[in-house]
Parts: C-alpha cells; structure tokens; sequence
C-alpha cells in the first residue's frame, strides 16, 4: 500500500474513531457538517477549521430509497436528534452543513435532503453528487470512484481530477440482503447482520456474487467510452470480501478499497461544506 493511500486511510479511520471520541472545540472554530441520508443509515460527521473530525453520529434507519426521502418525517426526527446529541458532545451548535445525492438524480430533489437538514437546524451551503464527495477523500487523478449505497450503484469518472462522467443504476446493498432472506429463510433484519459480520463473509460471498457480478457489470457498462487507472469502491457494502477481486476480473482495473468505506461519502461531504465559498 503506498503512503498516499495510507494517509487517505489514516484520515477516514480518524473520521471512524470520532463516534466513540469527540475532540474538544474552542468557541472560534468554524465547525462543518456533512450530512449523508443514506439508504440504510444517516451519518454525520464533524470537522474542524484543520479538517479533523471532532464527532459523528450514525443511526441504521430507512427513510430513504435510490437517493429520495420515503420517510420525510422520520428523517427530520431522525436527523435533528443525531444534531442534538452533536451539540451535547460538543458543547456548542453546528451550523453550516452539506448534502450530497446519488449521480443522475434530479437537482431538485435534494430540495427534500435540505429542507431535512434546515429542520434540524442546521444550513445547507454545498450540495453534491456522492461520488464526486467521495473523490474529496480519495484525490483520483484518471480513474473511477464506484459507490455502492443501499439501494444503488454509482460511480464517477475522473479526468485530471475532475470529474467528467456521472452515472447510476439500481442494484445495491439491499439486493444482496434480499438475496440472503430468500436462501437462508431470514427476515430482513437477521439477513443484514448476518451480511454485516466478517465471520460469514465467506459465506456470503458464494451466495450474493451475481450481485457483485451485476454491479461490476454497470460500473462497465458506463466506463467503457474512458480510459481509467484505477478503481476505488466505496460504501458499507463494499466492505464485502472478494468484492475487489470481482471488480478487477470483470474491468480488467485494479480495485480497492479503503478502510471503513462507509465513511468515505459523509467525511466527503463534510470536506466539501466551505462556508465563504
């Protein structure tokens, strides 16, 4: 692994730690929030004027489906007590926030991320695409950023560092929990912790890899018009074993992931929220 990589590393393990560690704050410190409403879970994370991570909250819900609110109340709720105990570990407010929504997703609808967001109090100065948050972290150059949330897979491609092609598709972490219900006879809450816990990822992965297959076979789909150097998954399903392995045999792109890829996208978006800017 090269230094850079170990760095990007270091950056999203510390953004990990800050759920159980919170970083004392002074008064004059501009604190800035991403705020990621995801389908699984929605996550907040913290940073401070040096980028830090000074806190996050995380709470498993499903207020959200393929990047739009299905729960508007229950996000608002929801998201306004992830802001409070914030406050309550920090001593004080967060007031500047980002959002990001899935690539190809109708700029109007992250209207609803933000009038979430403004509810719990906070103000929304950044929106973006999820992939292009999750380049924030990991700084490609000439490559792909896939992110595999819940319900979708998107991806970007990168050029000189920007990003010139967005794309998504359904098929994501869900798919492969409905999968393991169907076989194993298991609700959905027992096929998800199941999926979730390393000791049966072996298992998992024999049972879930069309979908990894299928997932694969989008991010090829819409890269096949571009030239890439390298492949990076984020996203909590990305976490799966093998799943890099797949990616690189049918793109024919070396694929890896980083450490805790379910934090890449909200320290992303919490990156990406400039006050001034």
């Amino acid at each position: 692994m090269d230094n850079s990589f170990e760095c990007i590393n270091r950056h999203i393990d510390s953004a990990a730690d800050a759920f159980s560690k919170t970083t004392a704050v002074s008064k004059e410190e501009t604190l800035r929030c991403g705020v990621d409403l995801g389908t699984a879970s929605i996550i907040l994370v913290v940073l401070n004027d040096a980028d830090k991570p000074v806190a996050c909250e995380m709470q498993t819900c499903q207020v959200a489906r393929d990047g739009l609110v299905v729960d508007y109340m229950g996000a608002i709720e929801i998201t306004r007590s992830m802001a409070g105990k914030l406050k309550k570990r920090l001593g004080r407010s967060v007031v500047n926030a980002a959002i990001a929504i899935p690539p190809g997703t109708n700029p109007r609808d992250s209207g609803t991320h933000r009038h979430i967001v403004e509810a719990a109090g906070m103000e929304v100065i950044s929106v973006l695409d999820e992939p292009t948050a999750a380049n924030t972290v990991l700084q490609i150059k000439n490559g792909v950023v896939v992110d595999i949330g819940g319900g979708t897979t998107g991806l970007a491609v990168l050029r000189d560092g920007k990003v010139i092609y967005v794309a998504d598709e359904a098929t994501g972490g869900i798919h492969m929990t409905l999968l393991l219900m169907r076989r194993y006879k298991m609700t959905f809450e027992q096929a998800e912790m199941f999926k979730q816990n390393p000791e049966n990822h072996d298992e998992v992965y024999s049972a879930v890899l069309p979908v990894m297959e299928k997932m694969a076979g989008i991010v090829e789909k819409h890269i096949k018009p571009f030239s890439a150097d390298e492949v990076r998954l984020v996203g909590g399903t990305s976490g799966l074993t093998g799943i890099e392995e797949v990616f690189t045999r049918i793109l024919g792109i070396e694929t890896r992931t980083p450490s805790n890829p379910m934090m890449v996208t909200p320290l992303g978006i919490a990156l990406s929220c400039k006050p001034g800017q």
